[in-house]
């Protein structure tokens, strides 16, 4: 079943994206909790007038979120945790401790919009996570875990 986002869904799309999902989760799930409408021809048509419309607002913002970019490229994080002797992290480091990081550089970035190599990083070292600014717009953050 075609449905269009009304919002981003992590793993499905961004808001305005037309998607096929199985009709179970589209009539289930999506449709009554408000992230979706059914991919009907007339809500087809609404949807790309409505595009139309929002192409200059959605150039502004692309934009911004170019220059963001162009600033977030150089930047490179140091993030402490504690660990044991073989250097193994009590714990892990998530997207809400890069993102706490980036503010205190003067990035306000949403922890959603961060998506970390592995599911979880539980040894000290090296690590590249990706920034999404936009639907178009990614940015590479190094970022090293030290012991504390």
């Amino acid at each position: 079943m075609e449905v269009i986002l009304l919002q981003d869904i992590n793993k499905l799309g961004q808001k305005d994206d037309i998607v096929v999902v199985k009709n179970g989760y589209a009539n289930n799930f999506l449709i009554p909790k408000g992230y979706a409408v059914a991919a009907t021809v007339s809500a087809k048509k609404m949807h790309s007038e409505n595009l139309k419309q929002r192409a200059h607002k959605e150039e502004k913002i692309k934009a911004n979120a170019q220059e963001t970019a162009t600033r977030m490229e150089g930047v490179s994080l140091v993030l402490g945790a504690k660990t044991s002797s073989s250097g193994k992290i009590f714990g892990s480091v998530n997207t809400i401790q890069i993102a706490e990081a980036l503010k205190e550089k003067g990035f306000d970035i949403d922890r959603r919009n961060i998506t970390l190599p592995e599911d979880q990083i539980k040894e000290v070292g090296k690590y590249k996570a990706v920034v999404r600014l936009h639907r178009e717009v990614r940015v590479d953050i190094d970022f090293e875990i030290v012991a504390e």
